[in-house]
C-alpha cells in the first residue's frame, strides 16, 4: 500500500490529465457503439479503476478504445437486430457477451497466454487497425451531415410492408411457442392482430431502415440521400470541431485539443441557442448493476457470439499489451503481461455488469499520464474517480453536447488510428509470391485482405482469415527456406563436409551421402519425400547425416517412414549418423527404429560410420 503513494503528486496530476483526455473519447465511443454516451463513460470509469488496481502495468490508463468499440459496435448491432431493434430488450444479452469476453481475458492471463500475444503478425494488426479507422470515419459521415435514416420517411416508407409481415410472423411464432395456435381456434391470434397498428408498423419500419443503413455498406448506401438533405448546422459543428482539434495542437499540447473542441463548440452552440441535435441523455447518479445479466441468462442468446467474445478478449489483450510495451519504453520498466490480462479482464467484467463498453489499455491516455508525472497504478484509479465525479456532478450538462461534435471527434480518432507506417511500406516490401502474371508481396496481400474484409464484411472473421493466411504463408516460406538450406531438394552433388575428406573415393558410386540441415516438419516434408529420386542407380547404401536436424514433427516422422519404406523396397541400406534425441524418440515410438534402421546402422559420428562402410561395402563400379 505504501508503494501506491510514493509519487502522490505526480500520480494525481497524471491521473487527472488522463481523465480529462478520456472524457470526450468515452462519450464519443459510447455514442458510436449504439449504447449511448453513458455506456462509454461507465466503461472508462470501471475499466480504468480495476485494470489499474489489478493489472501488471503501473502507468496504464484503460478504457474504451477505437478497436474495441468497432468490434463492440458489430456485436451490439447484430444482437439488437435479433431483438427487433429494441436496445432495452437486447441489453442483457449484449452485456453478457461483454462479461464473457472479460472472463475470457482473465482466463488468458491465468493460462499464461500473455507472452504469446506478440506472435500475431504485423500485417494482420496493420490491416485491422487501418480498417478500424476507415469504419469509424465512414460510419460518422451520416451524423456529421445531420442525417439519421430512422427520421427520413422517404427511406423508411418502403420498409413498411416488410415490417408488417415481420410483426405478424412474430405473433404467429409466439403463439406457436405458447401452444395456442390451433386450427380450431384463431380467436387469440385474431385478437392480437389488432395490436398491429400504423404506429407499430412505422416503428418496426424505422428499425428495419436503421438496420439497413448501419455499418460501412449501409452508410455508403444512404450517403447520397444524406448529401441531398444536408443539415448545414450539424456539418458546420463537425467541421469546426475537427479544425479546432488539429489547430489547437499547434498552439500547445499541454491541454488536450479534443477537450478544448468539446467544451468550446458545445458551449458556443448552447449559449447561442442553436437548434442542434444533442446526444442521448446521460442518466444521473451512480451507475447501477444490470442484474438481468445473471437473472435473465439464457445460453442460447449468447451461444452464437462465443467466438466473437473470444475475439474481443484477444483484441483487448493485444491492444493492452502493445500499450504496455510503449509504457515500458517510456518508463524503463517491465510490465507483467499475464497479470495485465487478468486486470483488464476484471475491469471489463465489472464494466459489463454496470452497463459499460469493453475497453483496453489506451496508448494516448497512457502516454499523457506518464508525461504528466504518473508513475504508479494510483494514476489510473485517479482518472477513473475524476470521470465518476464528472458523471455525478455534470451528467445533465454533458447531455447538452451536440452529437455533431462527437462525430467530429470520432472522425479525428479514425484518422489517427490508421496504420500509416504499414501503408507507407507497401511499395517497398519484397514481392515474394506470384499469382498468374502478377508478383505481389505476401505481407501486403495479408494486410489488404484483412483491411477489405474487416471494412466491408466482418471484423472477427477478417482477423481469423488473416491469421490463417499469414500462418500458411509463414509455413510455406520456412518450409522452402529449410528445404533450400538443408539441401533436401538439391539434385546436384552436395558439397562434402570437412570430416568426409577421408571417405574412400572408390566407394562414392556405391554410397550416397545426404545432409539434413534443419528441422523436418510439415513445411518441408514434400521435398524430403523426393529423396529416393536423388539417389544414383549405382548406390546401394545411403548415409543420412542428421547432426543438424534437431527437431521432427509428426508430418516429418511419417515422411521419413515413407522414404525409408521406399528405400527398403529398392534394397537400399540406410545408415544414420549423429541422430539427435528428439527425432530418435519420435522414430522409436512407431518402430522405425529398429524395424527399418537397426541399432547397428546408427552411428554417433561420421568416423564410426566411415569405418563401417570400409568394412562392409565392396567396390563394384
Amino acid at each position: 500500500m505504501k508503494k501506491l503513494f510514493v509519487n502522490l503528486k505526480g500520480d494525481l496530476f497524471g491521473g487527472i490529465t488522463a481523465g480529462i483526455v478520456a472524457l470526450p473519447l468515452a462519450l464519443a465511443f459510447g455514442v458510436s457503439s449504439g449504447l449511448g454516451p453513458s455506456a462509454g463513460l461507465y466503461g472508462a470509469i470501471f475499466i480504468s479503476f480495476f485494470a489499474a488496481l489489478f493489472g501488471g502495468t503501473n502507468t496504464q490508463i484503460s478504457g474504451p478504445t477505437a478497436p474495441m468499440t468497432a468490434v463492440s459496435m458489430v456485436i451490439i448491432a447484430s444482437i439488437i437486430a435479433v431483438y427487433d431493434g429494441s436496445v432495452e430488450k437486447a441489453l442483457p444479452a449484449i452485456l453478457t457477451v461483454f462479461l464473457l469476453a472479460g472472463l475470457m481475458q482473465i482466463g488468458l492471463g491465468l493460462l499464461g497466454i500473455g507472452r504469446y500475444i506478440r506472435y500475431i503478425p504485423y500485417p494482420v494488426v496493420s490491416g485491422f487497425m487501418t480498417a478500424i479507422g476507415v469504419i469509424i470515419i465512414i460510419t460518422q459521415i451520416l451524423p456529421a451531415l445531420g442525417y439519421y435514416p430512422r427520421e427520413d420517411m422517404a427511406w423508411v416508407t418502403p420498409f413498411k410492408p416488410e415490417a408488417e409481415e415481420l410483426i405478424l410472423e412474430n405473433i404467429l411464432r409466439e403463439e406457436a411457442g405458447e401452444g395456442i395456435l390451433v386450427l380450431e381456434d384463431f380467436k387469440e391470434t385474431i385478437a392480437r392482430s389488432g395490436e398491429v397498428t400504423e404506429e407499430t408498423i412505422l416503428e418496426e419500419a424505422k428499425t428495419l431502415a436503421a438496420k439497413e443503413a448501419s455499418g460501412v455498406i449501409g452508410a455508403i448506401k444512404v450517403t447520397p440521400k444524406a448529401i441531398k438533405s444536408i443539415n448545414w448546422l450539424e456539418l458546420s459543428l463537425t467541421l469546426i470541431t475537427i479544425v479546432i482539434i488539429y489547430s489547437f495542437k499547434r498552439i500547445t499540447t499541454a491541454v488536450p485539443s479534443t477537450l478544448v473542441a468539446l467544451l468550446l463548440v458545445s458551449g458556443v452552440a448552447y449559449i447561442l441557442g442553436l437548434d442542434y441535435r444533442p446526444i442521448e441523455r446521460i442518466p444521473e447518479g451512480f451507475p447501477m448493476p444490470n442484474w438481468e445479466v445473471f437473472t435473465g441468462f439464457k445460453f442460447g442468446a449468447i451461444s452464437p457470439y462465443i467466438f466473437t467474445a473470444l475475439t474481443l478478449a484477444l483484441l483487448g489483450a493485444i491492444d493492452s499489451l502493445l500499450t504496455s510495451v510503449v509504457a515500458d519504453n517510456m518508463t524503463k520498466t517491465k510490465h507483467k503481461p499475464n497479470k495485465e490480462l487478468v486486470g483488464q479482464g476484471i475491469g471489463n467484467s465489472i464494466a459489463a455488469i454496470f452497463g459499460g463498453l469493453p475497453g483496453a489499455g489506451a496508448t494516448i491516455r497512457t502516454v499523457v499520464n506518464i508525461n504528466s508525472g504518473g508513475q504508479t497504478r494510483l494514476s489510473g484509479m485517479v482518472a477513473a474517480v475524476l470521470l465518476l465525479i464528472v458523471l455525478l456532478a455534470m451528467g445533465p450538462i454533458a447531455s447538452q453536447i451536440p452529437a455533431a461534435v462527437l462525430a467530429g471527434i470520432l472522425i479525428t480518432v479514425g484518422i489517427a488510428v490508421m496504420d500509416y507506417k504499414g501503408l507507407r511500406a507497401i511499395p517497398n516490401l519484397p514481392k515474394d509470391i506470384k499469382i498468374g502474371p502478377l508478383k505481389l508481396s505476401s505481407e501486403v496481400v495479408i494486410m489488404l485482405v484483412v483491411l477489405v474484409l474487416s471494412t466491408f464484411w466482418n471484423l472477427v472473421y477478417a482477423v481469423g482469415i488473416g491469421l490463417v493466411i499469414a500462418s500458411l504463408t509463414f509455413m510455406k516460406k520456412i518450409g522452402d527456406l529449410t528445404a533450400e538450406r538443408s539441401d533436401i531438394k538439391s539434385l546436384e552433388k552436395e558439397k562434402a563436409w570437412a570430416d568426409e575428406s577421408s571417405f574412400p573415393r572408390n566407394l562414392q558410386e556405391e554410397v550416397f551421402i545426404k545432409h539434413i540441415k534443419g528441422p523436418l516438419f510439415f513445411g518441408s516434408t514434400n521435398d524430403f519425400q523426393l529423396l529416393a529420386d536423388q539417389i544414383p542407380e549405382t548406390a546401394s547404401y545411403v548415409i543420412i547425416r542428421l547432426d543438424r536436424m534437431q527437431y521432427m514433427d509428426q508430418s516429418g516422422l511419417y515422411a521419413m517412414e515413407d522414404v525409408l519404406q521406399e528405400l527398403n523396397k529398392n534394397k537400399v541400406t540406410v545408415l544414420f549418423v549423429d541422430l539427435q534425441q528428439q527425432p530418435r524418440y519420435m522414430m522409436e515410438r512407431i518402430d522405425i527404429i529398429p524395424d527399418f534402421i537397426p541399432e547397428e546402422q546408427i552411428f554417433d559420428n561420421f568416423r564410426e560410420c566411415n569405418a563401417w562402410i570400409k568394412q562392409h561395402v565392396q567396390d563394384i563400379y
